[in-house]
């Protein structure tokens, strides 16, 4: 099924696979950073609004480049008391209609906070014209979860233009990284046969499960990604844990049972992660043979902890539209979610 290439066109009717495959041309994009002379003084800490896919660039960001001062991700409609002038807050969806972001921008105007809008149109690009606000404004692209890298690098901007970022050479990552990504996809593309691609055959393995993605914090946002595609592309419930939590008490719910769970494990595994992580991970799969189905080790080739980081989430990216089409599902759609807005409505 999925060397057929008339059967893949037919389900993926959006091209989710060749949106996919260009997503390394999204660390390229030149954002208008003109805007960031609003913001004035010292900044002592970041809040950042965003929810779904327009949080993860967030997410990705706090394990590269990393930050200098303390971040807060806010999944929902209101931001911390503590915020104030000093707090930099950056707002994102991609519609720019998410009512959680407009909530989070307005209580953030009101506290007269430092304020960035990352943005593909709607009223959050609205607000900022009006407001003279710092405004990034994304590429137009299918869906927010295929604007990741976009979203990504526009935070990455911010911070870096701010003084704000923990890593140094990052104009140099990132070129390097979007060379790498390029060249790494191709092993996974539909014209690549089940046999020689390992994307198609993990989605095959993956079948029928509910995938439970496992790693340790440098690559918890790849994971969050990872739960977020099978999700929205695949259409099936999955789940995620972080290590070294998982072995203070998850790993206990694993221990009695059949082994025939309805799940699959995933492990995502880091060169960059604390020295225990991994040693965790290895002593985790040991214990627990027999009280739950056997891991899948994934470690994405890369030199740098960029590298492995998006190549990690772009490698969930193809196997997570692989199983949707496996599904017979169109990975592109999420129909449910424009219902949900339409009741909120």
């Amino acid at each position: 099924m999925l060397d057929d290439l008339k059967y893949i066109h037919s389900k993926d009717s959006d091209d989710a696979l060749g949106v996919a495959s260009k997503q390394w041309e999204q660390l390229l994009i030149d954002f208008d950073l003109s805007g960031l002379k609003t913001i004035k003084g010292d900044i002592d800490n970041i809040v950042f609004v965003g929810m779904g896919g327009s949080a993860l660039g967030a997410s990705l960001s706090t394990s590269w480049p990393g930050y200098i001062k303390p971040l807060d991700i806010c999944r929902g409609y209101d931001i911390p008391a503590y915020v104030g002038s000093k707090t930099l807050v950056i707002c994102s969806s991609y519609s720019g209609n998410t009512e959680e972001a407009l909530s989070g921008l307005k209580q953030a105007l009101a506290k007269k906070c430092q304020l960035v809008i990352i943005a593909g149109g709607g009223k959050l690009v609205d607000i900022a014209k009006e407001k003279k606000l710092c405004l990034l404004r994304l590429p137009k692209i299918s869906q927010p979860r295929y604007a990741t890298f976009s979203n990504f690098l526009a935070v990455v901007r911010v911070i870096q233009s701010l003084g704000l970022a923990k890593a140094k050479s990052i104009d140099q990552d990132l070129k390097a990284t979007a060379k790498f990504l390029e060249q790494l996809q191709t092993d996974w593309l539909p014209t690549v046969a089940v046999k020689k691609n390992s994307a198609k055959k993990l989605s095959l393995e993956l079948i029928g499960t509910t995938p439970v993605i496992y790693s340790g914090p440098k690559l918890s946002p790849a994971g969050y990604k990872w739960k977020i595609s099978f999700n929205e592309n695949a259409k099936n419930v999955a789940w995620q844990g972080i290590y070294p939590e998982f072995s203070h008490n998850e790993f206990i719910g694993w221990s009695s049972h059949p082994i025939t769970k309805p799940y699959s494990i995933i492990d995502l595994i880091s060169d960059f992660d604390h020295p225990q992580i991994n040693k965790r991970i290895k002593i985790s799969a040991k214990l627990l043979s027999g009280n739950r189905p056997h891991p899948h080790t994934i470690k994405v080739a890369g030199k740098t902890e960029l590298d492995q980081l998006l190549g990690t989430v772009l490698y969930g990216d193809f196997v997570s539209i692989y199983m949707a089409l496996l599904n017979g599902v169109n990975p592109t759609p999420v129909d449910l979610v424009e219902k949900m807005k339409k009741e909120l409505a």
